[in-house]
């Protein structure tokens, strides 16, 4: 898989050949130095950006084929996405930000569900609060649970823990793994910590655009 993106000065290959896989259940961690493609390939495995050339197979299905509304509504369907910024609407309660993108996937029970995740990562008394009135790490829980509402069959975090001090990013780490591990999701992680990246099945490194395993 490649990723080319143009620029002032002209193309840049931000991938130059990716290949790795990860079954269903496994996890994997990226590691690397910062411009080294880490997020380049997260948004691209995520159908955020198209790849220049290669396949992205998921499920049977090749994402680099499919237009931006076909990617986007198989992002919808099958993978969750956790940004280190955590990406919540400022304006919507914790149970709205993750029952929203449920009802725009045409769930009738949405705020049901979206309770149950509330509750399911420890946050079930703060499903009214805003974003603004959460903690960093209350506020990472409520992007996990949004993330897995939808039954993803991949979980992609990008540095989840980047924003958030030791011990709640530790926590973090392990509702997140807890969660992969009971849905049987696939859960690929970037991540600057080498102690955490050896938690997982698998562990690959990227180095100007390209990713072996470490």
């Amino acid at each position: 898989m490649r990723l080319t993106l143009g620029s002032e000065a002209g193309q840049v290959n931000v991938l130059r050949g990716v290949c790795l896989a990860l079954p269903k259940g496994q996890t994997a961690s990226l590691v690397g130095p910062s411009g080294s493609g880490k997020s380049s390939l997260l948004l691209v495995a995520a159908g955020l950006e198209p790849a220049s050339s290669g396949q992205l197979v998921m499920g049977g299905q090749d994402l680099a084929g499919m237009n931006e509304d076909a990617r986007a509504r198989f992002r919808r369907d099958h993978i969750g996405f956790v940004f280190q910024a955590f990406n919540l609407i400022p304006s919507m309660t914790a149970l709205e930000n993750i029952a929203i993108p449920l009802e725009l996937a045409g769930a009738p029970d949405a705020f049901e569900r979206a309770a149950a995740e509330l509750d399911a990562v420890g946050l079930k008394d703060r499903a009214r609060h805003l974003p603004s009135q959460l903690s960093g790490g209350e506020q990472q829980r409520v992007a996990i649970a949004r993330a897995f509402a939808g039954d993803a069959d991949i979980l992609l975090a990008d540095e989840p823990t980047g924003n958030l001090d030791g011990d709640t990013g530790a926590a973090i780490i392990a509702l997140m793994f807890e969660r992969a591990s009971r849905r049987g999701t696939a859960l690929l992680l970037v991540t600057h910590d080498t102690a955490l990246a050896a938690r997982c099945d698998k562990q690959f490194r990227m180095t100007d655009g390209l990713a072996h395993a470490a």
